[in-house]
């Protein structure tokens, strides 16, 4: 089943245009990886596909209706996104983690932190610390599970991992995988063709705002 899909997307600004005629599905539980040389537009469509920007051209169809029908709060709900920066709000780790369950009114679920904190190789000791005392790599992990606390639909990569030695690499790719192999949606941008085989079902190369070619890697990660 099509979760979300791409129908003749395009995108102008100022006179410039970013992208032309983008049309791509991602299946219910898949993996895609999204590849290409920098300035191609593969941020750009995880930015549409976040409802951060708006085409303007085309239609993009969440689970079936048109984007634009949802309403932004209750879509970025249920389409999660992580930028190549980390970015974390406030003070402290632990204010963070608190700010998705503040949003939907609900209580605190340490247990489920525990289980994310296990998952990504984190040390709960961190939940006390503040924003500042964080690793480069830390504070990506932080942010990925912020936005896995309440599984979204799909979650969007951009670049998670491109700032990261290797063993937080492994450790961030590793609780992906076992995410997606318990139904999790991915779809992400990377820029290292190793990782784009390793992460992706399906790939797509993306150039000059066109898509150029779409592999199909293998069944299973």
């Amino acid at each position: 089943m099509s979760i979300l899909r791409f129908e003749h997307i395009s995108l102008t600004i100022h006179d410039r245009q970013i992208l032309q005629d983008i049309s791509f599905e991602v299946q219910q539980g898949e993996s895609i990886t999204i590849v290409g040389p920098s300035g191609s537009g593969k941020s750009t469509i995880l930015k549409l596909a976040s409802s951060l920007v708006s085409p303007t051209g085309g239609t993009i169809y969440f689970q079936g209706q048109p984007m634009d029908q949802y309403a932004p709060t209750e879509y970025r709900q249920r389409v999660a996104y992580c930028f190549q920066q980390p970015y974390l709000f406030g003070q402290t780790v632990r204010g963070n983690l608190a700010f998705p369950f503040t949003m939907r009114g609900r209580s605190v679920d340490e247990a489920r932190i525990k289980e994310l904190f296990d998952l990504f190789h984190m040390d709960l000791q961190l939940l006390e610390k503040s924003n500042t005392e964080l690793s480069g790599g830390e504070m990506q992990r932080i942010c990925l599970i912020r936005s896995l606390l309440f599984t979204p639909e799909i979650l969007l990569l951009d670049e998670v991992t491109s700032a990261l030695d290797t063993e937080n690499t492994e450790w961030v790719e590793q609780g992906l995988v076992q995410l997606h192999k318990e139904g999790l949606t991915l779809l992400q941008v990377t820029h290292n063709p190793e990782q784009s085989v390793r992460m992706g079902q399906r790939r797509i190369t993306v150039k000059d705002g066109l898509i150029t070619d779409c592999e199909v890697l293998h069944g299973e990660l």
